[in-house]
């Protein structure tokens, strides 16, 4: 019989391929694969609550495995990263119920994109920030106000990759904030699932409208428009960090969901 365990995993995604494990490529999903198998070798693949890019960062990875024997907590943590090498790290690990699943018991996520708009890049944050240069700042209170147009459920086509596999482009967002730290700038996204690459390009887009290369009130036009090519560029994925996956409450992991519980459907990119 299997005993199941959620893990949550941090990592630095700057070498590896994205979480999905692939052939020829170094991935985290493949990574703590093979830890798990030092010590547990008939244990199958860990499954994840979704996939990251490569180069993408995260705080808060879901991850479930099936273990062949029961763990106690502390030692299988302990045991998984003796195994792991230092860019990634189980958090936390606890016994979860057999028919727990992290795609589809999944409800929200938060996304964290942050820029850096210093005078020269911070050599400290190279591979956690994107540098924003230019002669003038940011225009930061326009870009919180044109973000207030991509809240709520839309049609976000032209917010996602050309190879992007949802089956539905149809998403909600709750909220985007616009948070400065010094230099730093923080784009915070809070919704209930992602496209491929769609954090990613609505980053872009709002960097654009801050510089005047995309008008302001252009948002609406754009979603409206369906076209990946209406919307800016698509940001670099070294700022980019999962920070939160909230759960459905019955499974008891982690805070309950601050945007309640409507139904989440896994996609192949989230």
């Amino acid at each position: 019989m299997p005993f199941p365990f959620f893990l949550r995993l941090a990592y630095i995604g700057t070498d590896f391929h994205g979480w999905q494990i692939q052939t020829h490529a170094r991935s985290v999903q493949a990574e703590l694969w093979k830890a798990l198998r030092a010590f547990d070798p008939e244990a199958p693949m860990p499954q994840g609550t979704g996939r990251t890019d490569a180069g993408v960062h995260a705080k808060a990875q879901g991850v479930l495995v099936r273990m062949t024997r029961p763990w106690e907590p502390y030692r299988l943590l302990a045991a998984l990263n003796a195994h792991l090498s230092a860019d990634v790290r189980v958090m936390e690990g606890f016994p979860v119920d057999e028919a727990f699943w992290p795609r589809h018991h999944a409800v929200a996520k938060r996304y964290v994109y942050r820029l850096n708009e210093g005078p020269a890049e911070d050599p400290f944050e190279r591979d956690r920030s994107w540098h924003v240069f230019g002669a003038a700042p940011l225009d930061l209170g326009i870009m919180a106000r044109a973000a207030e147009a991509l809240v709520g459920k839309h049609d976000f086509s032209s917010f996602r990759h050309q190879e992007c596999a949802a089956k539905s482009p149809l998403r909600t967002l709750y909220k985007i904030d616009v948070q400065v730290h010094g230099a730093a700038v923080d784009l915070v996204f809070e919704g209930n699932r992602f496209l491929m690459h769609q954090v990613r390009i609505m980053t872009g887009t709002l960097v654009d409208i801050g510089k005047g290369r995309i008008a302001r009130d252009a948002i609406p036009g754009i979603l409206a428009a369906r076209d990946r090519s209406k919307a800016g560029f698509t940001a670099p994925p070294h700022g980019l960090c999962l920070e939160v996956v909230w759960y459905e409450s019955c499974w008891s992991i982690g805070p309950p969901c601050p945007w309640g519980e409507g139904v989440y459907e896994a996609s192949p990119q989230v």
